[in-house]
């Protein structure tokens, strides 16, 4: 990406993704929805994990039934990573309002992994309805089908409490799930695959796997077709895209002593000043890595809306860093304590068109 690229903003309210749920639901059919969703008797909305606009538009010949569906891009949430996207799809709120800020955030003077449920330290972690306490779904029955092993995950309880919950292992189990659904007349199903993020993750977006992992998601998204009903449209979307990190992973030796802590993601990290050191570690971070990140306050962020509109509680105020470096370029920065992470050769988080930009397509069911 070219260093003078600008941070994308979230159209919170205007289209975003977390304003896909509610219009769903709703019916009220706004604009921005693809025309095969009017009318529609039923919807499937697929989540396909990582499948930013920007990986479709580069591999349109591998992905020929997503080119064919209608609609556009829209943006996802900040920070763009799943545990944040996730919840505002589900919740139809922006993160700063649910409060699932980042991959690793504050808990409870822990760091919370959001994903896993789990703390650094071991210890037990916080009831997700007291991390997360809004229903998912606008309250209605909406069924779940994801992989069986999110049954009782402390995430699945985050951001889907209380839906119907259909398990699978396999894909073939996956379709069959949202063709009985639809079938039956569910109004709305709501569908999540992972592939493609777990291989961009582990090979990046260059390698024959990955270009392996997104036509089996065009497989995929042509099963779906095929066995829904023509009144019945497929809505596909994502919660984020990617950026190629590889060999660009960035310590933070060069602050030397005015990081006291982390959390966030890789390319979205947080970093925790000493007491009354916000001004000094602001103005070192964008003296050495400001030619390749975005860097602001915590009152910056939230104040300007990057996590929403709605101020936020204190609460959730407190589960950040006092600085974010927001990577603008192909790297992502290296948090001490979790230097497993930097084995990532794709990544996701922050502000680039990569990340920030997800396909929202439709297409009626053949079967």
């Amino acid at each position: 990406m070219a260093a003078s690229e600008s941070p994308v903003r979230p159209d919170y309210g205007l289209g975003g993704i977390e304003a896909l749920m509610p219009a769903l639901l709703r019916r009220t059919r706004p604009a921005w929805l693809p025309e095969p969703v009017v009318d529609a008797a039923g919807l499937v909305l697929l989540v396909l994990d990582g499948l930013g606009t920007a990986i479709v538009e580069a591999n349109r010949a591998r992905l020929s039934e997503l080119a064919a569906m209608a609609g556009a891009a829209i943006t996802t949430v900040v920070p763009s990573t799943t545990a944040s996207a996730l919840t505002s799809l589900t919740t139809g709120l922006a993160p700063g309002e649910h409060g699932i800020v980042g991959y690793r955030q504050r808990a409870d003077g822990e760091v919370l992994n959001t994903l896993r449920w789990q703390t650094d330290s071991g210890r037990r972690p916080p009831d997700p309805f007291s991390v997360q306490r809004h229903t998912p779904f606008l309250g209605r029955p909406v069924p779940v089908v994801t992989r069986s092993g999110f049954r009782r995950t402390g995430f699945t309880d985050a951001h889907l409490r209380g839906a119907p919950f259909y398990g699978w292992s396999t894909v073939a189990v996956l379709v069959e799930h949202c063709r009985r659904l639809a079938a039956q007349r569910e109004p709305l199903v709501y569908a999540y695959y992972p592939g493609v993020d777990t291989v961009a993750h582990e090979f990046g977006l260059e390698h024959e796997c990955f270009h392996a992992e997104l036509a089996f998601a065009d497989e995929l998204v042509s099963r779906m077709l095929d066995a829904l009903s023509p009144d019945v449209a497929l809505v596909v979307t994502a919660d984020h895209g990617h950026v190629q990190v590889g060999g660009g992973w960035l310590g933070l030796e060069p602050l030397g002593d005015l990081v006291r802590g982390c959390c966030g993601e890789g390319r979205f990290r947080w970093l925790d000043a000493p007491r009354g050191g916000v001004p000094a570690l602001a103005e070192a971070a964008r003296d050495v890595f400001g030619a390749v990140a975005w860097v602001m306050t915590r009152d910056e962020v939230f104040d300007e809306g990057w996590l929403g509109s709605v101020a936020p509680s204190g609460s959730v105020r407190r589960r950040v860093g006092d600085v974010v470096l927001a990577a603008r370029d192909g790297v992502a920065f290296v948090d001490p304590a979790l230097p497993r992470e930097a084995m990532l050769v794709g990544a996701h988080g922050s502000l680039t068109h990569a990340e920030m930009l997800v396909p929202l397509l439709a297409a009626r069911g053949r079967g």
